[in-house]
């Protein structure tokens, strides 16, 4: 038999057993619904200022680190995937949606194992639309049938935004603003088609209808497009290519002369005309843009040559048979020199020394010729082993491209035409591609252009969150943000340096409640980066934490 004092010892052992099994109990499920208790200062990290957080005094769990870390690196890692006549996607109109659906994803997924950044997707190819539009019929090249909508209640391209966005992706939203059909087949257009609402709009040349730049009535219907757009959609940029006035047919004459009569000043000339029609397109877009969505960037990337040195002597040492300024009336470096552009990407698609436009003699005038615009190149990797010009059958000559690029001043990065050339096939230059060039992710660049500073962010803490951590906040994360960056790596020096063993993620903070952060990849790294990227596409200076312990509580 216990005598009284064995008694009262072993209740108060059995007492002390309860408490700590509800406290255990407690503290393995409840969700963290306040900041840990006060920091206080530990010495140095490294040589680094730094402050130690815990949940119970004593109790180490992570260190806040104060040091300056390097912004991440940026260069243009783009790619066009082309829908006119199925070239990229959908591989067939008749596909049903899900296959669309499926073949999309899939080409997004291959290029972000590439470590590209921005995806440049064709949703108007001649008076059509991949979208549910007020101005345009559906596309055939989606549906089969121009006019007939998809065999689904979801909007295509809000669909196509978020996956490229859940990938990093920017989203440039690619438009030919002037071309009207792709052919004379009058029969295959919707009754809802332009070419039928607005016939006098139309002029026939070559084998195509194209919008008549020179009437009032087309900029005006050209510009709700463009507004339609971007007001519907979380677009990251309105893209046109190079299709302006239609590159020249032997033996044709564009018919607008009466259109010219109509419209034209005293003394104008019809070349200078056509170019003002152009440039006055350009520049109500740009207003356009930064009226509605002034983080929208509005980019173009024409034909390689703006002119050739024998018409002009600021010109390129080129021989095009055919020019920006004078055959396509694009005036491109008017729209550089008003900064009517945020970014130019014009298309250099031939060899480094191919003689009637060598891309080396090129992508020198450009650099010469930026006038503060950003420029990025736009590559061909189309021609690879399929071109009469024999260069393109070394496999390195994309990468050479890409090297002389990379060194050549005012040049921020390359995007390549088109999206199949690198999938469906020549996907050993791509693997060279990655080996020499792409082997880490980066960020997309800045444009030069005003930027408007979003509000500060709220104060993050580390918890435990599923099988891993996560970033908790005491406010909600602003919308201005879109991106969390988090960087882990096993020490301070890797992560500074963001070397191989440095592992990154790229959030889209629309798929998360803007509370918590989770850290997808944090794999025995204590040393974690979290930054964000606005609107503008510019990163909060990087926060730096060390894990140290484990935490006592857990949200589920």
């Amino acid at each position: 038999m216990m005598n009284d004092f064995s008694r009262k010892s072993f209740l108060l052992v059995c007492l002390t057993g309860v408490l700590f099994s509800l406290f255990q109990s407690c503290k393995s499920s409840a969700p963290i619904t306040a900041p840990p208790s006060e920091s206080y200062a530990d010495g140095l990290e490294d040589g680094y200022p730094s402050k130690v957080f815990s949940n119970l005094p004593k109790t180490l769990y992570y260190r806040a680190i104060e040091m300056d870390m390097p912004q991440s690196l940026r260069e243009f890692r783009g790619v066009w995937i082309a829908t006119v006549a199925n070239i990229d996607w959908p591989s067939s109109p008749n596909d049903p949606y899900a296959k669309q659906k499926e073949d999309f994803i899939k080409l997004l997924d291959y290029y972000k194992s590439l470590n590209f950044n921005a995806v440049i997707v064709q949703i108007r190819t001649a008076g059509d639309a991949f979208y549910p539009s007020r101005y345009a019929p559906w596309s055939k090249y989606l549906t089969g049938t121009q006019g007939k909508r998809p065999e689904t209640m979801e909007d295509p391209l809000s669909w196509m935004i978020l996956e490229s966005k859940r990938r990093g992706f920017e989203f440039h939203a690619w438009l030919n603003p002037y071309r009207a059909t792709m052919d004379l087949d009058i029969q295959s257009l919707s009754p809802e088609h332009d070419f039928f609402l607005y016939r006098n709009w139309m002029i026939q040349y070559g084998n195509r209808y194209y919008y008549n730049p020179g009437l009032p009535e087309v900029k005006a219907h050209l510009l709700k497009i463009i507004e339609e757009v971007i007001k519907n959609y979380n677009i990251d940029a309105i893209h046109f290519d190079d299709y302006f006035y239609p590159y020249k047919v032997n033996g044709q004459e564009f018919n607008d002369q009466a259109t010219y009569k109509q419209f034209a000043k005293n003394g104008q000339s019809l070349e200078d005309w056509r170019r003002e029609n152009v440039n006055t397109l350009i520049y109500e877009i740009n207003q356009l843009v930064k009226r509605e969505k002034p983080w929208v960037q509005f980019g173009i990337s024409p034909f390689g040559v703006w002119r050739n040195i024998d018409k002009d002597p600021k010109g390129s040492n080129t021989r095009a048979s055919q020019t920006n300024y004078d055959d396509l009336y694009a005036d491109v470096l008017t729209w550089m020199k008003n900064g009517w552009i945020d970014y130019l990407i014009p298309q250099l698609y031939w060899s480094m020394d191919y003689e009637p436009a060598a891309y080396r003699e090129l992508v020198n005038w450009w650099s010469s010729n930026h006038y503060n615009t950003t420029i990025y190149i736009g590559n061909g990797p189309y021609k690879i082993r399929d071109n009469d010009d024999r260069a393109w059958n070394d496999p390195f000559q994309l990468i050479d491209q890409l090297s002389l690029s990379n060194i050549t001043p005012n040049m921020s990065g390359n995007s390549f035409f088109s999206a199949k050339s690198l999938y469906q096939k020549n996907r050993d230059v791509a693997d060279l591609l990655k080996q020499y060039h792409y082997e880490f992710p980066v960020l997309s660049p800045i444009p030069h252009r005003k930027i408007l500073p979003p509000p500060p962010l709220p104060n993050p803490i580390l918890i435990l969150h599923g099988a891993g951590h996560a970033f908790q906040f005491d406010k909600v994360i602003s919308p201005d943000y879109r991106y969390a960056l988090i960087y882990t790596a096993p020490t301070l020096p890797d992560l500074q340096r963001r070397n191989s063993v440095t592992n990154f993620q790229k959030i889209y903070m629309d798929d998360n409640d803007r509370f918590v952060v989770p850290i997808l990849s944090y794999e025995d790294k204590p040393y974690i980066a979290l930054s964000f990227i606005d609107r503008y596409g510019v990163e909060t200076k990087p926060m730096v934490f060390k894990i140290e312990g484990k935490l006592l509580t857990r949200t589920e």
